[in-house]
């Protein structure tokens, strides 16, 4: 009898075992022995995955020469074991299931997701999978029913900003401390943190970019002013299937993606006009409906983009509108030069500029996560050093999370003049400013609320995660079209 080695393998199956236990069943047979820390069915049988398990560990014994009659599963629960025969027909029923498997796994479209399944419920995996709502977009909104909050928990995590300048941020004992002149500003658990984003002058040291890339935690650098310059993280992400499809599609489907994410941003813009205009808006409402109407019937890019920039110049002519009395900060100026960026010209465009940059990051990081490469886009066009599909998700956002932000720091009075410097014909935050706009901005993502394709309640942090994963369900096939965030 040939020794025993664990794992086995076998390239011609494709298949890889780890053995717990092997004993010698007698007349020269083995038995596969196999632990588990639950219980067997209420019939005292093994679940199908586990009995699954020990007929590939049978199949892959008897490939090693081994006469294997059957196996055995300990359940450590009820301290029992289960005896799983290996017959002719066993060994046919594994060697069918294991080469489905590979025909599924070598199908380019993913199959379906499961309908109703209960066992969606306990599945670490249904927050990726999304079957409830990937089988909601594919039917008529009068259809839909309520969903079932399926929804693995979101992480705890929170990013962490650092505009301290010259303080240096380094990992110690498990946990992420800054530092300035030797001496202790701030601590917080690596579990805790979800993103490391620092401005300015701030220094990260190497064991502190080793450790946290290892856990899978980006770096964020941004300029003193808040322009977002780059990131480093850990390898990339391992659905290479989503960036070959994201590259290989057609210039159909990405403008028709891009249509409805236009046409999603400014049906959000005209609905953030009706609900927060303190003046009367004239026909701008109007015009806007009728454009959104006209984003989704654009014959190329360039048409949509026209569309996208007359909406635009409409939609912040109105802007101060939103702004009350009680804001400490003057936006008459804002009127007079419109949307500028690169600098921005007044404090209103100032705001706009660095929660737009915020906005593109956390999507970058997103989109990165998923499996995309968040630098080629479907509408705007790559361009080096631009994260272009960030870009494009971020167009439905801008009014729901950015332009909110910056409404609710000049209505709530949190910013005011002294937050802001002028200097070379531009204007940008200062250190006291960029907090309480971090402040807020972070506040705004945790806000829960009901999704309107959906009906169950979700933060807006991770409503940006369910988009990116409808997207990659369009891009990969298993939707038919996108449908973009859209607020009632």
């Amino acid at each position: 009898m040939p020794p025993l080695v664990s794992p086995l393998t076998s390239p011609r199956l494709g298949l890889a075992t780890r053995l717990d236990l092997v004993e010698d069943g007698g007349d020269g047979t083995v038995v596969p022995v196999d632990y588990k820390k639950g219980h067997p069915n209420r019939d005292g049988r093994a679940w199908p995955s586990d009995r699954m398990q020990s007929l590939v560990q049978a199949l892959l014994l008897r490939e090693e020469g081994y006469a294997v009659e059957w196996a055995e599963i300990w359940y450590a629960e009820t301290r029992q074991r289960v005896h799983i025969a290996v017959d002719d027909a066993a060994m046919q029923e594994i060697t069918d299931t294991v080469a489905r498997a590979w025909r599924v796994a070598s199908d380019p479209v993913a199959p379906p997701p499961l309908r109703d399944s209960p066992k969606c419920a306990r599945c670490s995996l249904v927050g990726i999978c999304l079957p409830d709502e990937l089988e909601a977009l594919k039917t008529p909104p009068r259809q839909r029913r309520p969903l079932k909050r399926l929804m693995a928990p979101v992480l705890e995590g929170r990013p962490v900003y650092v505009t301290l300048q010259g303080a240096t941020v380094g990992v110690r004992s498990d946990r992420l401390e800054v530092r300035s002149s030797g001496e202790l500003q701030a601590s917080y658990r690596l579990i805790d943190v979800s993103q490391v984003c620092v401005f300015g002058n701030v220094t990260v040291s190497a064991q502190g970019v080793r450790a946290l890339l290892s856990r899978d935690i980006p770096v964020l650098w941004f300029s003193y002013g808040g322009w977002f310059s780059g990131m480093a993280e850990g390898l990339p992400g391992k659905n290479v299937d989503l960036r070959i499809a994201q590259f290989r599609a057609s210039e159909e489907q990405q403008l028709e993606i891009a249509r409805r994410m236009i046409s999603g941003k400014i049906r959000n813009s005209r609905t953030m006009l009706r609900r927060n205009a303190r003046a009367e808006l004239g026909r701008v409402g109007d015009q806007l409906k009728e454009l959104a109407i006209q984003a989704r019937q654009a014959d190329s890019p360039q048409q949509l983009l026209g569309i996208e920039g007359t909406a635009a110049r409409l939609y912040f002519a109105s802007f101060p509108a939103m702004v009350g009395k009680g804001s400490r900060v003057d936006v008459s100026d804002f009127q007079g030069n419109g949307r500028t960026r690169r600098p921005p010209k007044d404090p209103l465009n100032a705001l706009l500029s660095f929660c737009y940059t915020l906005l593109v990051k956390d999507l970058t990081v997103t989109l990165s996560g998923i499996g995309f490469d968040p630098y080629y886009g479907m509408f705007h066009r790559p361009r080096f050093g631009r994260p272009a599909l960030a870009l494009d998700l971020a167009e439905e956002f801008r009014p729901l999370i950015a332009e909110s932000v910056v409404l609710q720091v000049l209505n709530n009075g949190e910013v005011g003049p002294r937050d802001f410097r002028s200097r070379a014909g531009g204007c940008m935050l200062e250190a006291s400013g960029r907090k309480a706009v971090l402040r807020a901005y972070e506040r705004r993502l945790d806000q829960e609320i009901t999704h309107p394709q959906f009906g169950y309640k979700a933060s807006y942090r991770r409503v940006m995660d369910i988009q990116a994963r409808v997207l990659g369900a369009v891009v990969l096939g298993e939707l038919d079209e996108y449908t973009a965030m859209v607020t009632r």
